[in-house]
């Protein structure tokens, strides 16, 4: 038997301090071995269980439901390195379910979550302002869906991974609809579009752009046009691309027509030789591609092509006196589109049906300018007749009975009035003079289809005297001179 006062031999044993257990049940607060966690909240059985809070030790933290140690319910979680924070439905530590998750950089998100990732169906809301509602698959836009861009414009159709891809219709701020197929973003196969100027096309779209579209405006008819004096004519036009086929698929361009007459005539074959301009009426000569230059000149066309079908006015005719402005080549200019806008299609407002008067409205890629008129010369345009030099004496005159062509002032000279006998005014006449004209067939369409006009075409004109059949042979000695 031991001696009293003998110490006992267990408490000689050192004592081990086993590591602090975290609660049994109901309140406390546990830090975890590795410090980088921190509960404080319910247990049930040793495990975080009811409500409470973890703290993660770079700032993050989740507050809501646990279930058998797990994050599992509804609750809260804020992501330190992001910014980021997720209110909603929770399985086993990941977002799951239904919930708002909304992002430092701007912008929110609310719907359906599979493990952290947008799935099923939401609304989304970008940190520009741009709005998504519809299907989502692993995080991206995919299914059914409709979005409005920041520009204004708004697509509803089919989304394969953020892209539209499928069926689907876009509709634009300044009033251009497309409907029809996507690929990668972009209008690809076959579709219909409406442009906010009026002009249509249906068919074919190869990478956002249609594939037969018109590429130049073609004037039918001969290469040199010969009209009786005082007669009307009409005028056939044809929108065409590069391959010379009609653009069937486009309709609606606004062309305008209008006129010119050549700056110097040629005046053996013609009773005009030029016309002097009043200073108040002076104009830079419009180059043409038939080697020479050309100044506008008034042009007559009927009423009914600027009326609304149904209008009470009819076939009546109007007098245009085209200003120097309208009777000048378009050019062509702009560009076409970029993604979320595709069609980045310029000003505001679907233009009216009607069109102005002077114009057409092309249907199916063909117009007609009917009962075309050229008029009398305006005041401020004074024709000068060539007549034969009374200096001009019979036996200097060459075999064949033709004059020698005088020399006549040149587009960019001066033209003088001269007290010459050989060169006279010309007495006022109702209608054109005999010569050389030019009609000229501009894309006025506003605004541009798809960001350019097409360029404009001429058609070179003669007026003949009543009675001819033909414009006379020019002699080939006679050529270079007289032009």
């Amino acid at each position: 038997m031991a001696a009293a006062g003998d110490p006992n031999p267990a408490s000689l044993q050192p004592r081990r301090h086993s590591p602090k257990l975290p609660p049994r049940n109901g309140y406390g607060v546990y830090v975890y071995p590795n410090s980088f966690f921190r509960y404080e909240g319910e247990w049930k059985g040793g495990k975080k269980h009811g409500h409470g809070k973890l703290l993660f030790k770079d700032g993050s933290y989740y507050e809501g439901e646990f279930v058998d140690g797990e994050i599992t319910g509804e609750g809260y979680q804020h992501w330190a390195w992001s910014g980021n924070t997720y209110s909603g439905q929770f399985v086993l530590g990941e977002p799951q379910g239904h919930g708002i998750m909304k992002y430092k950089a701007g912008g929110h998100y609310e719907g359906e979550l599979s493990q952290g990732l947008r799935e099923g169906q939401g609304f989304l809301e970008d940190q520009d302002g741009q709005v998504y509602q519809g299907s989502f698959h692993d995080n991206k836009r995919h299914g059914r869906g409709q979005m409005t861009f920041k520009n204004g414009d708004k697509y509803e159709g089919d989304w394969i991974r953020d892209q539209r891809q499928g069926h689907g219709v876009l509709c634009c701020a300044d009033g251009s609809t497309y409907k029809g197929q996507w690929h990668n973003d972009v209008f690809s196969g076959l579709g219909s579009l409406i442009h906010c100027s009026g002009v249509t096309y249906c068919g074919m779209f190869i990478n956002g752009h249609p594939a037969a579209q018109a590429k130049k405006i073609v004037v039918l008819g001969p290469d040199i046009l010969e009209v009786v004096q005082g007669a009307p004519f009409t005028l056939s036009v044809q929108l065409q691309q590069d391959d010379g086929e009609v653009a069937k698929s486009e309709s609606g361009r606004i062309l305008k027509i209008s006129a010119g007459v050549r700056y110097v005539q040629l005046p053996e074959y013609s009773e005009v030789s030029f016309f002097k301009m009043d200073e108040d009426h002076m104009e830079t000569p419009i180059q043409t591609p038939f080697g020479f230059q050309c100044v506008s000149y008034p042009l007559s066309v009927p009423m009914s092509w600027g009326l609304e079908s149904g209008s009470a006015v009819e076939s009546a005719r109007v007098d245009l006196l085209l200003s120097k402005r309208d009777s000048e080549p378009v050019l062509d200019s702009g560009a076409f589109h970029g993604q979320g806008d595709t069609l980045s299609i310029l000003p505001v407002k679907r233009h009216e049906p009607c069109c102005p008067a002077g114009c057409q409205r092309v249907d199916q890629g063909c117009a007609e300018f009917v009962d075309i008129l050229l008029g009398a010369p305006p005041p401020g345009m004074q024709p000068y007749l060539f007549l034969p030099s009374m200096h001009e004496k019979a036996g200097d005159r060459p075999k064949g009975g033709q004059s020698p062509p005088e020399v006549l002032p040149t587009a960019q000279e001066p033209l003088k009035v001269t007290s010459r006998p050989d060169r006279t005014t010309a007495e006022p006449s109702a209608a054109a003079y005999l010569g050389e004209y030019v009609l000229m067939v501009c894309d006025v369409t506003s605004p541009p289809f798809l960001g350019h006009r097409l360029p404009t075409a001429f058609k070179h004109l003669r007026i003949l005297a009543k009675g001819d059949t033909h414009w006379p042979h020019v002699p080939e000695d006679h050529t270079e001179a007289l032009s």
